[in-house]
């Protein structure tokens, strides 16, 4: 296994036409997900990703587990909740900029995960855990869980990297700052956007966030700053990566796990620090191309064709 993540994983419901949902009344059903977007992405770019999580046992929970199965993640590590439901969430499509988002997830399946869902010689197998700023804003419970997560990845030499996924839905900033601030401590590589950079350390800079990140306890952070790219730090070393052009954005959502994903993928095959945020933009640049959450993920084939046309890359 190259990376092992957990998380909720929903039901979305896409409309097919613009307006105010009221208005609506056909939809696409799919699935979204910060972490199982990152596997997903993952599996696309020919790399071993698994997903933990709890989905209910309904017939939203076996869909969501099929879909995420289907794209090659490994799910032997979901179960099935027999009181709480799976959670469901709707895009409203706008003419111009990002869709409105309705969550219909409290006291769904996931949030109750607990320590208990975590397996050790599971996660012990993997080279990275990733874990979002989602979870914890769920339930205490799937606080503690990602905290006991952290602390396995630790003890088996596993790199932790954190994104910080900010959902003020789910928690007020001072809590959310608190507790994001508290997983970055303990991660090895934070990928903060630069809003979320801004809420947790208080500068809204991306260099005095980077380096407040990095004495918070960092070995590596990475900026997103959307069109212009990213700005990576560690110690010694920092730049900035230059973004990739999209001549026609269809939807935001999924990007940043897209950058994740390629950012990872990069790391994974020993390219370096500027290497792997490069890949990370491209991936990400991909999402933003395609309606819906993974579905304008690339496989690597794509990505690869593209390297040796001298497009992207090294």
């Amino acid at each position: 296994m190259d990376v092992v993540t957990l998380g909720e994983s929903m039901v979305l419901f896409t409309p097919d036409t613009e307006g105010p949902l009221r208005y609506v009344s056909g939809f696409h059903k799919t699935v979204g997900g910060a972490e199982s977007n990152l596997a997903i992405a993952l599996t696309r770019l020919g790399h071993q990703a698994g997903w933990i999580s709890r989905l209910g046992n309904d017939e939203f929970g076996l869909f969501v587990r099929n879909f995420i199965r289907g794209e090659g993640v490994d799910t032997s590590k979901v179960s099935f909740d027999e009181k709480l439901p799976t959670a469901v969430f709707f895009k409203e499509k706008l003419s111009a900029g990002d869709p409105k988002i309705y969550y219909y997830r409290k006291l769904s399946a996931a949030s109750g995960l607990t320590p208990d869902d975590l397996d050790e010689e599971y996660i012990k197998q993997a080279a990275y855990l990733h874990v979002t700023g989602i979870t914890p804003a769920l339930s205490e419970t799937c606080k503690q869980t990602v905290l006991e997560a952290i602390r396995l990845a630790k003890a088996n030499g596993l790199k932790v990297v954190f994104d910080p996924n900010l959902r003020l839905k789910l928690w007020s900033e001072q809590e959310a700052a608190k507790t994001l601030m508290e997983i970055a401590a303990l991660s090895d590589i934070v990928l903060p956007g630069i809003d979320e950079g801004e809420l947790m350390t208080g500068h809204n800079e991306e260099k005095k966030v980077a380096e407040e990140l990095l004495e918070n306890g960092a070995d590596v952070v990475v900026i997103k700053l959307g069109a212009a790219g990213a700005y990576y730090a560690a110690k010694g070393e920092a730049d900035y990566v230059e973004g990739y052009k999209v001549d026609r954005i269809i939807d935001t959502v999924g990007a940043g796990d897209g950058f994740a994903a390629g950012f990872i993928s990069g790391q994974l095959r020993g390219w370096t620090l500027a290497e792997s945020v490069k890949l990370g933009n491209r991936i990400g640049a991909y999402a933003l191309s395609v309606a819906g959450d993974v579905e304008g993920y690339p496989f690597w084939h794509q990505v690869d064709r593209e390297q040796e046309n001298k497009e992207i890359l090294r």
